[in-house]
């Protein structure tokens, strides 16, 4: 079955639940007048990201051609150079799925065929755009290009390459694959076929591996957020719907050292060993993460329910050796639930996630703080990316009445739905919303909903503004999945989110550095501009309210 779900690109619970928060290398942007040449400074930024690249530091390469193209937005190199480290990325983090490496092993030629088939199909069926049959082999054609430059694509297959056989090969390609001829899904297929013998026959590798590569392009030709899923990646996707995962329970960002723990989930295995907030995670298994890409330092935190896994951190000035058990953990989507103006009766829920326990943890919450005394919420969603759609709707149900709670609308008719609202269970307290730049999707959906309603009212900054949302499908060729872009979503009154986002009917600009989820690290409203001015609001519409009530 399909799910249907709205997330950004990085979801917070990515990798396992860990919050990995890539070092960007930013740079100044020039402030003078003057004309600037592509000179040695442009010369050493390249180098820096070429070091990235030999250092298989890929995402982070990423990161740093994303910036240097914020400078030279028409640079034709550098967006080449972007493409190509992508795939590099798309690539590598692939065959550190054991599970993948293992199952393309047991693939066929023909069995491969049929999974690029069936991604096709899914993309000719499902995917909000039509679809064009000849950048998938064209990408495909680029993908096992930049593949077979790729250390670990190589030393899996076991192959060694020499330019004439590589350049053999292409020119192979070039005389029997026509890209211009692939007008459909049937031509699509057999230029695949064709290119993944010819790679066989010239290069060595086996024909599946090269139709896997082709799967992976077809999917990144599409947008943003549409991704081809390792059985790995699949879980995690799933486990994030389910709010729960198999892991050691910690959120992590980068650090200089390693990892640093940013918070420490409640009765996990990194809980119940007494890790802590602010320990930095040195070691994995033995091997020191210092200089060590952020993704690849993550992924040895991974591995199967009930192993073993020993870590050393530091608390100080003392290191610590831990030995733990890899445990499924439940991540509560309600992160903080509490009365912040005891005199007005302010209640405060705060969001991380929308997923399946979503409307069960906010029905409980909302109780809670009713019988201590709530007479009016705050819902947070600051540094929420999403989640699924049904959670959203029913959390936006909870506070209207009647009327369209969100409206989707895809290339096929059956992507077309209306949400709607219903009397029943609604609660009728005056409501605020925070939002922030990392509010997005499902955040968005429950936002707008309650600000086209005017139910309550929004407040911090402008929403992300990702406005699609994706269905996962599993496929039956592989164990493996797709994340597709089925559909726009609209407001209420029919806004589009897509690049627009929620703007807060009361803006608050915060200089406050934000805590790396997007959310301030100490939830007051005296440390927090945001929450201020939202009990603020609050006040002021109770005053108001009474006035009316006295006249």
């Amino acid at each position: 079955m399909m799910q249907r779900l709205l997330t950004i690109t990085s979801p917070r619970r990515a990798h396992s639940s860990l919050l990995i928060v890539l070092f960007l290398l930013g740079f100044a942007a020039v402030a003078t007048g003057q004309q600037v040449t592509p000179d040695a400074d442009l010369h050493k930024r390249l180098q820096t990201a070429e070091k990235l690249e030999q250092a298989g530091r890929w995402r982070e390469a990423i990161d740093f051609y994303r910036r240097l193209l914020e400078q030279a937005p028409q640079d034709a190199g550098l967006m080449n150079r972007l493409d190509r480290a992508k795939i590099h990325y798309d690539v590598t983090r692939r065959y550190r799925d054991r599970r993948f490496v293992t199952e393309q092993v047991g693939l066929s030629a023909e069995t491969a065929l049929q999974l690029y088939t069936e991604v096709l199909d899914k993309i000719e069926s499902y995917h909000v755009d039509r679809p064009r049959w000849d950048r998938f082999i064209e990408r495909g054609l680029v993908q096992v290009d930049v593949a077979l430059e790729d250390p670990i694509f190589r030393r899996q297959h076991n192959i060694e390459l020499d330019a004439a056989r590589i350049a053999a090969y292409q020119a192979a390609v070039k005389q029997h694959v026509d890209v211009r001829q692939v007008e459909r899904l049937s031509d699509a297929r057999q230029a695949a076929w064709t290119a993944a013998h010819l790679a066989q026959r010239h290069l060595g590798v086996g024909a599946q591996a090269v139709l896997v590569e082709f799967v992976a392009a077809a999917v990144g030709t599409l947008d943003r957020y549409s991704s081809f899923l390792t059985p790995a990646q699949l879980d995690e996707v799933f486990s994030q719907i389910e709010g729960n995962f198999v892991g050691i329970g910690v959120e992590l960002k980068g650090h200089a050292d390693g990892l640093e723990i940013m918070d420490v989930i409640s009765g996990g295995p990194a809980h119940r060993a007494g890790l802590q907030k602010g320990d930095i995670i040195l070691s994995i298994g033995g091997v020191r993460l210092a200089g060590e890409s952020i993704d690849l330092a993550a992924d040895r935190l991974r591995g199967e329910e009930g192993t073993r896994i020993s870590l050393s951190a530091r608390r100080g000035d003392s290191e610590r050796l831990y030995q733990l058990v890899r445990r499924r953990v439940e991540v509560p989507s309600v992160s903080d639930s509490k009365i912040v103006d005891a005199e007005r009766g302010v209640g405060y829920i705060r969001l991380t996630s929308f997923q399946k326990s979503t409307p069960r943890e906010v029905d409980d919450a909302l109780w809670r703080l009713h019988r201590q005394g709530m007479q009016s919420l705050i819902v947070d969603v600051r540094g929420n990316p999403g989640g699924l759609l049904t959670a959203a709707v029913e959390l936006a149900d909870k506070f209207l009445t009647e009327g369209t709670i969100v409206s989707t609308h895809g290339r096929s008719a059956r992507e077309d739905f209306t949400y709607s609202a219903h009397y029943a269970g609604t609660w009728q307290l005056p409501l605020i919303v925070l939002v922030d730049r990392n509010s997005a999707s499902a955040s968005e959906i429950f936002a707008a909903a309650i600000a086209d309603h005017r139910r309550g009212t929004v407040v911090g900054q402008k929403s992300y503004g990702k406005g699609s949302v994706q269905g996962i499908f599993p496929l039956r060729a592989a164990k493996c999945g797709l994340r597709l872009t089925t559909a726009k979503f609209y407001s209420p009154t029919g806004r589009p989110i897509s690049h627009q986002g929620v703007i807060p009917n009361v803006v608050v600009r915060t200089t406050a550095k934000p805590a790396v989820d997007g959310s301030q690290a100490v939830r007051t409203a005296q440390a927090d501009p945001v929450l201020k001015a939202a009990i603020t609001t609050l006040q002021s519409q109770v005053s108001r309210h009474v006035a009316t009530e006295g006249r």
